[in-house]
């Protein structure tokens, strides 16, 4: 009987540091700009300055959970935790898909109703507020599009930022059509395109990171295929026991029983099978417990046999 156990630091991004470096350049550009705009919405009385400044404040939230997260992340592991802090990265994921489903549905509300009654906006205030608003963003943006998008952490951030980024656009948008035609409604049109946006962000992040707390497998490895590539090995006569789940943003585990044929070497075939499973699906860490067929069997969940 051969157990195995193998791991490597794929999962450990060799750019997180840097990672980590964009989010913090990018939460002070936001907080020096929500300064900005504080100061001068006091000093011109300008409550939709303040309001945008509010709305600047949970984009810069998000950024520091997303900062906060990726340091937890890249704690050693120790103790109790086993695995480290790694999910801390998937949990500020999942609050800040969470944040965005929450505004997608205020902006939706506040939009139907003022399609309702529609009430007057200063076109010629909101238009250099959403222009600054729009070049903030992109800059952000184009920070963060550097950076690794794999951790669902930093892509969150990202989602966040590009949904504002095209909230300030689709404002700025209305407001110049408001100067020429004086329609009002267009400014709650606009408003319903960015919740649809939010929406679709957050539900993106919500269902992906849901998926790695309920430890379901990756889409690119799943189980009825890896199983089959194990079982085809020369040797194995039976796998099952399979379990494939995700510790966080790129990093996969599997474990499994495998069963070889009398005379198989358990050890050769352990170590080629985790060759095959690092190179075929990206899968470092594997825990496979190899013994040849007519050993005790635990409980089956699924078995995979060659055909």
């Amino acid at each position: 009987m051969a157990h195995g156990h193998a791991h490597g630091h794929g999962h450990a991004h060799p750019d997180a540091d840097a990672d980590r470096r964009l989010l913090l350049v990018s939460l002070v550009l936001f907080i020096v700009f929500t300064a900005v705009e504080v100061t001068v919405g006091i000093v011109a009385s300008s409550l939709a300055l303040l309001a945008d400044a509010g709305h600047m404040l949970t984009d810069a939230a998000a950024l520091a959970l997303a900062l906060i997260a990726s340091w937890a992340a890249a704690r050693p592991a120790g103790g109790r935790w086993t695995f480290g802090f790694a999910r801390a990265e998937v949990l500020a994921a999942q609050v800040n898909g969470i944040a965005l489903v929450l505004i997608a549905a205020w902006i939706g509300y506040e939009a139907v109703r003022r399609l309702v009654d529609p009430l007057e906006v200063d076109a010629a205030l909101v238009l250099p507020v959403a222009l600054a608003g729009v070049a903030m963003n992109l800059v952000v943006v184009t920070l963060l599009g550097r950076a690794q998008r794999q951790s669902l952490n930093v892509r969150g951030a990202y989602l966040h930022v590009a949904t504002d980024a095209a909230a300030f656009l689709g404002t700025a948008v209305a407001a110049g059509l408001i100067l020429l035609t004086g329609w009002n409604r267009l400014d709650s049109g606009a408003s319903l395109f960015v919740a649809a946006l939010a929406l679709w962000a957050g539900w993106s992040l919500l269902r992906e990171s849901g998926r790695i707390f309920l430890e379901g497998a990756p889409a690119s490895t799943p189980p009825p295929e890896v199983g089959n590539a194990i079982v085809r090995h020369e040797g194995v006569a039976e796998a099952h026991d399979l379990h494939i789940w995700t510790v966080t943003s790129g990093f996969p585990a599997l474990s499994a029983h495998v069963l070889v044929r009398p005379g198989a070497d358990c050890h050769r075939i352990r170590l080629e099978l985790e060759a095959m499973l690092r190179e075929r699906f990206g899968i470092d860490h594997t825990t496979l417990q190899v013994e040849h067929v007519g050993a005790k069997r635990g409980l089956a969940i699924e078995r995979y046999q060659p055909r």
